[in-house]
């Protein structure tokens, strides 16, 4: 695997993490995380289950706030905040067709509502066809990628996507990984929670391995797959049980 450029120096870094906790209650979720998130192919978190990857996401999406240390987004003075929009793994379908869903989204994030707008967004999900029909009748690949076309609707700059392949078949995968490939070829920088190592061999600019709540490694995603420096992401990577 070559390593992509989203880790160079002169990648500008635009979500920056310093020294970062999250706890509930008594529980450690995260911490001491340092992070710095650079523009470019998508950054790609990794880690066994309860490594805190979900957590991670939702911090960097602004749905909770660090017990300790700060995080903010490195921007000129006086621009306006970066957007961000995350997909979850199952994400819920409103009541509605296809197009009313990609249309409460557009509304909900204070765009216009107009038919080639929706139509435009469905098409980059490859919906268009189905734009009359109920979501909730749709297969779980076509609620996914219209879940991705509802985050895109906010026109991000940073879209977080947790797990979105993680219950799909070949096929639908690969049409979800086509759509991230496309958002990031465009400009939006993804920041993608994945268990499946072939698909972050396939997406990833860079790789944030976590385990135990801490980030053990943050590394271009050639060397990373090449030659992991923890024994937690070696042990990981062969697929060993990492407690």
């Amino acid at each position: 695997m070559q390593d992509r450029p989203s880790n160079d120096a002169a990648a500008a870094r635009i979500l920056i993490l310093d020294a970062v906790s999250v706890r509930v209650d008594q529980t450690t979720l995260l911490s001491g995380i340092d992070l710095q998130i650079r523009s470019g192919a998508p950054t790609i978190l990794m880690g066994p289950n309860g490594s805190g990857k979900t957590t991670l996401l939702r911090l960097m999406m602004g749905l909770i706030e660090p017990s300790e240390g700060k995080m903010h987004f490195a921007i000129p003075p006086g621009s306006p905040p970066l957007r961000r929009a995350i997909v979850f793994q199952k994400p819920v379908m409103l009541r509605r067709t296809a197009a009313a869903n990609v249309a409460f989204a557009l509304v909900a994030a204070g765009h216009v509502s107009d038919p080639e707008t929706i139509n435009r967004l469905l098409d980059q999900a490859g919906l268009l066809a189905l734009a009359d029909r109920p979501a909730r009748k749709l297969s779980g690949g076509e609620q996914q990628r219209l879940a991705l076309a509802r985050a895109l609707a906010r026109d991000p700059d940073i879209l977080f996507l947790d797990e979105p392949t993680a219950s799909l078949d070949p096929a639908q995968t690969k049409a979800v990984e086509d759509i991230i490939e496309r958002v990031a070829e465009a400009g939006v920088k993804v920041v993608m929670a994945t268990h499946d190592i072939g698909e972050a061999k396939r997406l990833a600019g860079d790789v944030v391995f976590l385990s135990k709540g801490r980030a053990l490694e943050h590394t271009p995603a050639g060397s990373f797959f090449r030659q992991p420096a923890t024994n937690d992401a070696r042990r990981f990577l062969i697929g060993e049980l990492v407690l």
